[in-house]
């Protein structure tokens, strides 16, 4: 008989493999097989490069901000939102078990090992969501280093470059759109 859990993960594994694989393919072929860089220059300098131009600090925030409500979104609809909240509750308890026993390691082993199954199952239903999203956003994120290459060492606020701007921006807006749209 087939374990379904180990099954189940195999395939979620191949799934995120495959796409990271796509992922790296276009990263790293951006420059070599002009077709895709041209591609998506052409769909995003006209559109996204229009806000970008017009005000960088607010049309940029304005991209992450919609960036991360789609992800947010495709997050909420695309996974079991009940079982993920009880996955994280029992985690949650585990925790606290755990700190109770943090001076008996073969105690603290035994309940790391009873986490290790939810964890897994909890990889298993978050990454459903990535799989639609992983390949959108490495080409955004190559088309944002082209057009923050072309600007030069551009800080935001004087200090953040862009990747670093884009992920603390992208982690306010996500913290606030799941507690709005109640993701678990």
């Amino acid at each position: 008989m087939i374990d379904e859990k180990k099954g189940g993960m195999s395939a979620v594994f191949l799934i995120m493999s495959i796409s990271t694989l796509i992922s790296l393919f276009i990263f790293f072929l951006w420059g070599k097989i002009p077709q895709i860089k041209s591609t998506v220059h052409a769909a995003l300098d006209p559109t996204l490069g229009f806000l970008m131009n017009w005000n960088l600090l607010i049309g940029f925030s304005l991209i992450i901000f919609i960036l991360t409500a789609i992800t947010t979104i495709l997050q909420k609809y695309t996974t079991d939102q009940k079982a993920i909240a009880e996955i994280k509750k029992e985690q949650k308890e585990l925790q606290a078990e755990m700190k109770k026993h943090k001076d008996n390691p073969q105690k603290m082993m035994e309940l790391q090992q009873s986490s290790l199954p939810s964890t897994m199952k909890l990889m298993q239903l978050t990454m459903k969501s990535q799989f639609y999203t992983i390949v959108p956003l490495v080409l955004l994120f190559r088309w944002f280093w082209d057009f923050f290459s072309v600007l030069g060492e551009y800080k935001f606020f004087g200090v953040l470059s862009w990747i670093w701007f884009y992920l603390i921006a992208s982690v306010i807006f996500s913290s606030i759109l799941r507690n709005i749209l109640k993701v678990a």
